[in-house]
């Protein structure tokens, strides 16, 4: 009985618009987040704390309404309950920056502050490590908080330091940011590696005997084959999309795509605008070429000439404006990744609070029924659905803690970078 009062509840969070609400579709999205937690796989929530008040989590008050800050953030339990997340993949992102122990101070702090989230509101959050943990959340009414960490730099090249935050929680590691590691190539970077060196292939496979999930978003394509080709478990892209439609690097080619769906792992879509409408990417290209035209007519400028750039970049963006990415946009993403991985292959990963515009229609994490009920109007079956929005990202989960389990005789790795890959010239 306790666990039926639990999930009318947690249907009765779920909202759409009023116009919607009775809507065939709408019901049957309210019906299958009762039924199935909605895993998101990246929300910059701690990040946000970071940047607007110094870190310092007592400026952050998740009861308020938090899209009337300027500029607005996404997320705030409200809007959590409005759209049915289930469980929150919490980033702990540090810049590419940053390395060696202040990229680990920074990480710490933000596992500080994800748990500080939970405590503060236990109705409301319960922190998770695996996939029981999610469901048990859930079935509570809870949304259940884990924790993934964006960027390999702050291991520090170490496998002990990757040890330590597997043991505070953490159950993601993204290899790379926007920059290559030493034993890593970024897909925004130069490639330095082709991939991954031997220590990459030794942090991919100590996170697999340690249970943590391979997060292959923001590497380079040739990264993701070299982990693809290492990794005894399933993989994940918390947030990405698909490079058929949007020919960012930050997305997952077709090829890749298909060997996710041999690996079992899953590609959680994003939000990200320039990640999801090409007529983005091209005006951000049509405008960085602009960009270096106007800076090329002054190579000593000054702060005057400076001001002259901007201005002149500001009258190009009035003549040119910036397309619009959508809802159906997004839609279409999920739908390629479907295709060419099939339905047990896709997942979402917002990237909510780590983007300044949002994608038309999809404003904040309140809006997951909307893009849900997109879906049901395309032909998807509330089994995909369900699927899509936490049944994928659960047995993925329970398959690298199997694994994890098979290999728990296996001594941990001490080796080192030079010790794998050699001395640096």
């Amino acid at each position: 009985m306790r666990r039926i009062l639990y999930l009318t509840a947690a249907l009765a969070m779920i909202t759409t618009p009023a116009a919607a609400q009775n809507s065939p579709e709408a019901e049957r999205v309210r019906a299958v987040l009762a039924a199935t937690p909605l895993i998101d796989g990246h929300n910059d929530l701690p990040w946000q704390v970071a940047g607007r008040w110094n870190g310092d989590a007592r400026q952050l008050d998740v009861t308020q309404d938090l899209a009337q800050l300027d500029p607005p953030m996404h997320t705030d339990i409200a809007r959590l309950r409005a759209g049915g997340v289930g469980g929150q993949f919490w980033s702990v992102y540090v810049p590419a920056s940053l390395d060696g122990p202040r990229a680990a101070v920074q990480v710490m702090r933000q596992i500080d502050l994800v748990r500080e989230l939970v405590r503060r509101h236990p109705d409301v959050f319960a922190m998770a490590y695996t996939a029981d943990d999610i469901e048990r959340a859930h079935a509570e009414g809870r949304i259940a908080s884990l924790i993934g960490m964006e960027g390999g730099n702050a291991l520090d090249n170490s496998l002990g330091v990757l040890r330590s935050f597997q043991a505070l929680g953490v159950r993601y590691i993204t290899l790379t940011h926007s920059q290559n590691l030493d034993w890593a190539d970024a897909s925004t970077d130069a490639a330095a590696h082709d991939g991954l060196t031997p220590f990459g292939v030794a942090v991919v496979r100590e996170m697999n005997r340690l249970g943590m999930l391979v997060d292959l978003s923001h590497v380079s394509e040739a990264t993701m084959n070299d982990a693809l080709d290492a990794t005894r478990a399933p993989v994940i892209f918390s947030h990405s999309s698909a490079f058929a439609l949007d020919d960012h690097p930050r997305n997952v080619p077709d090829a890749v795509l298909r060997r996710v769906a041999e690996n079992g792992g899953v590609v959680m879509v994003t939000f990200v605008p320039v990640f999801i409408s090409q007529e983005i990417r091209d005006w951000s290209r049509a405008r960085a070429a602009e960009n270096e035209r106007l800076m090329a007519q002054w190579p000593d400028r000054g702060t005057a000439d400076d001001a002259a750039v901007e201005a002149a970049l500001a009258a190009w963006e009035a003549e040119h404006p910036q397309p619009i990415a959508t809802l159906s946009q997004v839609a279409d993403h999920i739908e390629h990744v479907r295709d060419v991985a099939g339905a047990d292959h896709v997942g979402l990963g917002g990237d909510f609070d780590g983007i300044e515009t949002t994608v038309e229609g999809l404003n904040g994490v309140e809006d997951y029924p909307t893009l849900l009920e997109e879906l049901a109007r395309r032909g998807w079956s509330d089994e995909d659905l369900a699927l899509l929005a936490g049944g994928n990202m659960l047995r993925v989960m329970r398959r690298v803690e199997a694994v994890a389990a098979e290999l728990a005789d296996e001594p941990a790795n001490y080796a080192t970078l030079e010790e794998l890959d050699g001395a640096a010239e």
